[in-house]
């Protein structure tokens, strides 16, 4: 049991994930280190961190799905490509040879080893007003702060 919990503790720090929105017509992916996973108003949830500047989080505003995948290791640096460059400036996912697929009604890749397809059911946008000094110092300078993104999980692929 330890073992779980350590793991859904850390899973997006040491994995990372892909959080993507959209539909296969339009759609963007970009790479998550912040997240959680949990229980809120009775419901499983996958909670996702994005800040307000990058394409991705239009789309997760604007579509009622999103999904989170997750990748084996071997993914690693495309992962790292998809979480520095943006889908404003190409198509970020074929330069890694990713291949997308419909999710329900989001979008995952072939190449997932699991997704959790989740229906936004809240959002918010973070203030500095009650952060640590050190937070804002290390991460909001900038830019403004993160939103986030709560999905209930109503399904995970495999």
């Amino acid at each position: 049991m330890k073992q779980l919990f350590d793991k859904s503790l850390s899973i997006f720090q040491t994995d990372w994930a892909l959080v993507t929105a959209g539909s296969m017509k339009s759609y963007n992916t970009m790479t998550i280190g912040w997240g959680g996973l949990g229980t809120l108003w009775r419901k499983p949830v996958c909670t996702v961190y994005v800040k307000p500047c990058r394409y991705t989080h239009s789309f997760i505003d604007a579509n009622d799905y999103f999904t989170v995948s997750f990748f084996k290791e071997e993914y690693r640096s495309a992962l790292s490509l998809l979480g520095t460059k943006s889908g404003r400036d190409g198509d970020k996912v074929a330069e890694v040879g990713f291949e997308a697929v419909p999710c329900g009604e989001s979008i995952t890749f072939k190449q997932a080893k699991i997704t959790l397809l989740c229906k936004k059911i809240y959002r918010q946008d973070l203030t500095t007003d009650t952060m640590p000094a050190d937070v804002i110092e290390k991460y909001y300078t900038e830019e403004a702060p993160h939103t986030v993104f709560v999905g209930e999980v109503v399904d995970i692929i495999e």
